[in-house]
């Protein structure tokens, strides 16, 4: 089993949002900008994919090898993930079994903690 944690605020999303036009397409896929951006305050559900995506590549072992459109956070309440490319190749290499993640924000920050069981 491994464990990958991540903590952001939220405001510092919202910076790179309004910043950097192409940091939504860069680091989210179609399916996640539709969702946060439908979300009455979007900058706190993309801190949560973030925060999300980071703790999935901790709990990997990848850290920075995964590109950030390769983990995809769906679904809800209860968040679900999807690999694909070096990522997807990268798990099924280190045998990483089901993968389970929880979000949460409050005003400020944004946290997700990650549990990869093992094949």
């Amino acid at each position: 089993m491994r464990v990958g944690l991540d903590l952001i605020e939220i405001a510092r999303i919202r910076g790179a949002l309004e910043r950097y036009p192409g940091f939504r397409d860069r680091c989210f896929t179609a399916a996640e900008q539709a969702y946060c951006d439908s979300r009455p305050n979007p900058a706190q559900s993309y801190a949560g994919r973030f925060a999300g995506k980071e703790a999935v590549g901790k709990a990997l072992g990848s850290g920075v090898r995964f590109t950030w459109k390769e983990i995809e956070i769906a679904g809800r309440p209860k968040p679900g993930v999807r690999l694909s490319g070096r990522t997807k190749a990268w798990a099924e290499r280190t045998s990483a079994g089901p993968i389970d993640l929880s979000m949460t924000h409050s005003r400020e920050l944004a946290a997700a903690i990650c549990v990869v069981s093992d094949a």
